[in-house]
């Protein structure tokens, strides 16, 4: 071999080198310059995550701290297909019936699924998720974790090369996965479900994982979504090539916040004698839907509130239109027991007294062109038997002396045509026309309950002020918020709205609602044996399309006791009941009934002169002998 020849060679490799350096420079130059931002935002995807950590939703409590809404810790089931390979069927058979999925719909979910990206990569599944199941519990978890372990491959895994043996590994061990979760459980079913509420889950995408999170949509659930579901933290770490976290790089850990515990004012056991009475007074007379409403007068504090039909959160399948919280969201002519707007304003503006006559016109009163009708043939009466005997010409002719102005004033002071402000979803303003939008007989129907359209909500507790010295108080739902672990964060304290009737007045009224549940009132079956009672009754003519539908009703009575120093104030409403329509008939029963238990459970003392009576009776029964 000559020299020129391996001079020849020498160069050729010595520019193959140049050209390989050149090469390897320019490479190095692409990926450490040209596409750093790239390549580093790959190696970042990589390696670094962030993972959304979820707050504990609080729980929401009775008066008492019964949990009436819940969290429970569950997993999310999810996989990754990219890891299965071709045993799709194998791992389906293992744990679907764990899961109580369809073996065959399960395969397919864990089939990888190949697409082009947006740069034209071919690629599976997306982030390599797919869910599969939520609300596993923890037992069910480990059970499929240990039906993983044990999958049976047919082959002995140590003879396989170390490639096929890493695959089974990773397809044992990192194929199937949990996410922590929450459920939402509420251990009394349909007690007081639409004041508590139902939730829904939301979900969002975050770094190719699908983020849960519970949000209200009724009830307290929604109206309290903010205190209940906390603040969310993150972390932000590396994992290594088996995606285990790095701990040493987490650059960031910021634990969530939990929600809060909402405490209501409602009471269970109040609750659950509201709805056992109308739940027997539904199969009795079989109306369309039925209410109750226990309050605290003094307070405003709700001790029950219950709407039937109603659901059960449990079973989303239950939760209908018909089973909406009527008592806030229904509106209706209040009927009779709108009397005691009328009556109670007359008296504070000493337009009448309870003595002062009322020619009720024999039960036909013509006026503006409409005949007025009463349910009995009446004659001369006194302002306090009109509130006894429940007359509609009674009342408007008391409606007449106090005014139009004076009559919409009251009627506004009451609470009617507004919100209450209770911290619940869904309520209804009710219809109070302003009086420039009257009709000429409007100001004799108004006194008599047609012509205004109210809330069961509302015709309670413009009762309860009555019961409260003539003052309204906002309605109550929510009494505190309070921490995991007890301690209180915020107390809500009863809230005084306006003073409607001065002492006299409210007396007055109070003295002729006493007289509605005794043999000569409407509501005789709302009598208690050892309370004196006071309320009003009402049967209201449905109104549809315009005018009042034959034979459909909206029946009530509201009532209070004790009469002189309340401490309940209960109201029931039916919707077109059966076998009777009359309020006093049909809905002074059920005010019993719930009355005597709650009497009974919140140990509320007899009155005074009924007791006095009692003992009187038993002296003169046994001679000298005292009892």
């Amino acid at each position: 071999m000559n020299n020129k020849t391996q001079i020849y060679r020498a160069r050729l490799l010595l520019a193959f080198l140049g050209l390989a350096f050149a090469g390897l420079g320019y490479r190095l130059v692409d990926l450490q310059v040209l596409r750093h931002d790239e390549l580093s935002a790959k190696a970042e995807q990589n390696t670094q995550h962030e993972y959304w950590q979820a707050p504990r939703r609080g729980d929401i409590l009775d008066v008492n701290g019964n949990i009436l809404a819940t969290s429970v810790p569950v997993k999310t089931i999810c996989a990754d297909p990219s890891l299965i390979g071709t045993f799709q069927p194998l791992v389906a058979h293992a744990i679907a019936p764990l899961l109580q999925l369809n073996e065959i719909d399960l395969a397919q979910k864990l089939t990888p699924r190949l697409a082009r990206n947006a740069k034209g990569e071919i690629v599976t599944n997306n982030f390599h998720y797919v869910r599969l199941a939520k609300n596993i519990s923890d037992d069910t978890w480990r059970q499929i974790t240990a039906a993983m372990t044990n999958l049976p491959f047919g082959v002995d895994e140590k003879k396989l090369p170390r490639a096929q043996r890493e695959f089974v590994r990773n397809l044992r061990e990192h194929a199937i996965f949990s996410e922590p979760d929450q459920m939402r459980v509420y251990p009394n079913g349909s007690l007081a479900s639409q004041v508590v509420g139902f939730p829904a889950t939301e979900e969002t995408k975050t770094s190719g994982y699908i983020v849960s999170q519970i949000v209200g949509r009724d009830g307290a659930e929604l109206a309290m979504q903010k205190q209940l579901s906390g603040v969310a933290g993150w972390k932000v770490t590396e994992t290594d090539s088996a995606k285990h976290e790095l701990v040493a790089l987490r650059d960031e850990d910021v634990h969530p916040r939990d929600g809060l515990n909402v405490v209501l004012t409602i009471d269970s056991v109040v609750q659950h004698i509201v709805e056992t009475a109308l739940a027997d007074a539904l199969q009795k007379h079989t109306p369309r839907s039925i209410t109750g409403i226990v309050m605290r007068p003094k307070t405003g504090e709700i001790l029950a509130m219950a709407s039937l039909p109603n659901y059960d959160p449990n079973q989303p399948n239950t939760i209908t239109p018909e089973t909406r919280n009527r008592v806030l969201t229904d509106v209706m002519e209040p009927g009779s027991t709108f009397k005691i707007v009328v009556v109670s304003g007359a008296l504070n503006n000493s337009v009448v007294s309870l003595n002062t006559p009322v020619f009720c016109e024999n039960g036909h009163f013509a006026f503006a062109g409409r005949v007025l009708h009463d349910h009995e043939s009446l004659g001369n009466e006194t302002v306090k038997s009109v509130i006894t005997k429940s007359s509609n010409i009674g009342a408007a002719k008391i409606g007449i002396q106090l005014g139009a102005d004076n009559l919409h004033d009251y009627a506004w002071n009451y609470g009617f045509g507004q919100r209450s402000g209770i911290p619940l979803p869904g309520e209804a303003r009710g219809f109070l026309y302003p009086v420039k939008d009257w009709s000429k007989v409007s100001i004799a129907q108004i006194p008599m309950g047609h012509g205004v359209a109210v809330t069961r909500l509302q015709m309670l507790y413009a009762m309860a002020a009555i019961a409260n010295h003539g003052c309204l108080m906002r309605p109550m739902i929510v009494k505190q918020l309070q921490e995991r672990d007890g301690s209180i964060v915020q107390r809500y304290a009863p809230e005084r709205v306006r003073q409607v009737i001065g002492e006299k007045a409210d007396l007055d009224i109070i003295e002729a609602l006493k007289t509605v549940p005794t043999k000569e009132g409407t509501a005789p079956d709302a009598a208690l044996k050892n309370y004196v009672v006071a309320g009003k009754t009402g049967t209201a003519q449905k109104a549809e399309n315009g005018s009042y539908a034959p034979g459909k009703y909206f029946s009530s009575f509201i009532g209070f006791f004790p009469a002189d120093n309340p401490e309940l104030c209960i109201s029931v409403v039916m919707d077109e009941p059966k076998e009777g329509y009359y309020g006093g008939k049909v809905c002074g029963p059920v005010f019993r009934d719930i009355a005597e238990r709650c009497a009974s459970y919140l140990n509320i003392p007899p009155d005074p002169k009924l007791m006095t009576n009692a003992t009187s009776a038993l002296v003169v029964e046994n001679g000298s002998r005292k009892l």
